[in-house]
């Protein structure tokens, strides 16, 4: 397993200045150094052959590279047999808050890793697996609206109370699934496995998954609320577009506390411009928390050479009962 549930190492309080102080982490951080910070608190080797028995380090097929071995992240994006663009692959966020994850825990005798480019999260090598920090959006997901995301008067002191309390109440913090509105931005990799008629997101967070069908199948009109909702896809020449209802009430979106309720239709438009690279717009139209619709753009980058592996919150979680 990689560390399991931070909350397992860093107990109540000091769980939540840790994430205040290095907020690129969020509540792991790049994926070499959340293994190597548990096995150093553990007391483990780092050459553990668990580690190594879950293809932490495995090369990835027909993935383009350059002379050098580095993925070329700018070749074409790949076909699916119809012809359409295959988002298959291991994605994480493209877009970084300004902080490299390793700068939170470098030691202050050595001088701190190279900060990513503002605005992006590309390792040094593109498509290494070592460079795992959260998007932007992870605290905030309306970050790049003018004056921020549209709140209806009755959701403005919830957020504010919310941050203003560290997001104790965080469903994330008590090991609930994240909708993939959040997944987006969060530090946990997702692998997407596309067929002609189904695109499935698998998280590596709690083993979470979402099924989006493309095979023109309308939208149930009275769903059941699900932490993913249900979805279905239409191609738009190059984008599949994405319609999502029957989600929950109160599902939080970002660190803030922002949340959809079961009134929002969300539609993503999802691209792959390139092998190394899917832009997903989504617009959120939920009259019952927001006075608008509102649209950003979530960006993610290819992750070779790796797989998904155990992230179980609950293993070992030992900070739910700081949290009064």
């Amino acid at each position: 397993m990689r560390t399991g549930h931070i909350g397992g190492i860093l107990s109540g309080m000091a769980l939540f200045l840790f994430r205040r102080s290095y907020p690129g982490l969020g509540m792991r951080g790049c994926r070499k150094t959340r293994i190597a910070v548990a096995l150093i608190i553990l007391g483990a080797p780092l050459t553990s052959t668990h580690l190594a028995a879950q293809w932490m380090k495995y090369p990835t097929a027909g993935v383009p590279r350059r002379a050098d071995g580095k993925v070329e992240m700018s070749a074409p994006a790949p076909r699916l047999a119809d012809g359409k663009p295959d988002f298959s692959g291991i994605w994480t966020t493209a877009e970084t808050n300004g902080r490299r994850a390793e700068e939170g825990l470098s030691s202050p005798k050595q001088p701190p890793p190279p900060r990513a480019p503002q605005g992006s999260n590309e390792a040094q090598t593109p498509g290494d697996p070592s460079a795992i920090t959260g998007s932007r959006h992870m605290a905030n997901i309306g970050v790049d609206l003018p004056g921020g995301l549209p709140y209806q008067p009755w959701l403005v002191p919830i957020v504010k109370e919310r941050t203003n309390n560290l997001a104790k109440d965080d469903p994330h913090i008590k090991c609930l699934p994240d909708s993939f509105l959040r997944a987006y931005g969060l530090p946990h990799l997702l692998k997407f496995v596309h067929t002609p008629n189904l695109l499935v997101m698998l998280n590596e967070m709690n083993a979470g998954y979402r099924q989006v069908f493309t095979d023109a199948r309308p939208l149930p009109k009275d769903p059941t609320p699900s932490w993913q909702g249900y979805s279905s896809g239409k191609w738009s020449g190059n984008t599949l577009v994405v319609d999502t209802n029957g989600l929950r009430d109160d599902t939080w979106i970002d660190w803030n506390g922002s949340v959809v309720t079961q009134a929002a239709k969300v539609r993503e438009q999802i691209r792959r411009p390139d092998f190394g690279h899917l832009e997903i717009q989504v617009t959120v139209d939920d009259p019952n928390a927001y006075t608008k619709p509102w649209t950003v753009t979530l960006k993610q980058r290819i992750v070779v050479d790796t797989e998904l592996i155990d992230e179980i919150c609950l293993e070992n979680e030992q900070s739910l009962k700081h949290m009064k």
